[in-house]
């Protein structure tokens, strides 16, 4: 083949091969290529209701049957065990400074720990964030319940819940008897709480066995997820 021929077939094959390319990028980022895609994405966790914002896609913790014991600093730098708090139903919120779901929720846990105070029932922010950040903040927004604060320490309890990249924020619920009951990720809103808090109690006063606590929270969270809005 002369020189000018060698040319055009080498002009041809880059074509056919930006042809290849541009078919390829236009299937991923089409509806149908995005389909497919996401078959191959990590499975979705608990995420708040569409109201309050998207889903997002997070790896599906391995919740523990039971709360896995692990001591980080109080607020006065003295470790502090979780078992600080047996025979206790648990609110355990992992959270950090710079997260803004997680500032949101704090009027939310706030009025929790009150309203529950007196059955049982404890509020514990863990703080996965720098201590002097943290007490600031807690000074700043009055935050009254316990708080646990850790950097690397904070990091393995969370993976202590199946997280090996754990999304901030995510909310522990046990019962009394320190079964975790159900893990919620993302912004917790009051509908929510008080659903997974009705549940717990009913857990506790033994009118539902553990496994039957966990499905009747998981579609009564779904629910709320499907409901119309006003």
């Amino acid at each position: 083949m002369n020189p000018r021929g060698l040319q055009f077939a080498a002009a041809a094959l880059v074509a056919l091969v930006a042809i290849w390319a541009g078919h390829r990028m236009y299937a991923a980022m089409s509806p149908a290529g995005a389909a497919g895609m996401a078959g191959m994405a990590a499975p979705k966790a608990s995420a708040p209701e569409p109201e309050f914002g998207p889903e997002v896609a997070v790896p599906a913790p391995r919740i523990p049957d039971v709360l896995p014991v692990f001591s980080l600093a109080g607020r006065t730098g003295k470790a502090t065990s979780i078992a600080t708090w047996k025979d206790k139903s648990l609110i355990i919120n992992f959270w950090a400074t710079w997260c803004a779901p997680c500032r949101k929720e704090i009027p939310l846990l706030q009025s929790l720990a009150t309203e529950w105070a007196g059955r049982d029932v404890e509020v514990i922010g863990i703080a996965v964030d720098h201590r002097d950040q943290v007490l600031d903040y807690a000074d700043r927004f009055k935050i009254t319940y316990p708080l646990l604060i850790g950097e690397g320490d904070a990091l393995d309890a969370a993976a202590a819940f199946g997280f090996d990249s754990p999304v901030f924020p995510f909310t522990v619920f046990t019962d009394r008897r320190g079964e975790v009951v159900t893990l919620f990720v993302g912004e917790l809103h009051q509908r929510q709480a008080d659903l997974i808090l009705r549940v717990v109690q009913d857990l506790n006063q033994k009118r539902l066995p553990l496994a039957a606590a966990r499905h009747t929270i998981e579609t009564g969270l779904e629910a709320l997820r499907d409901a119309p809005r006003g």
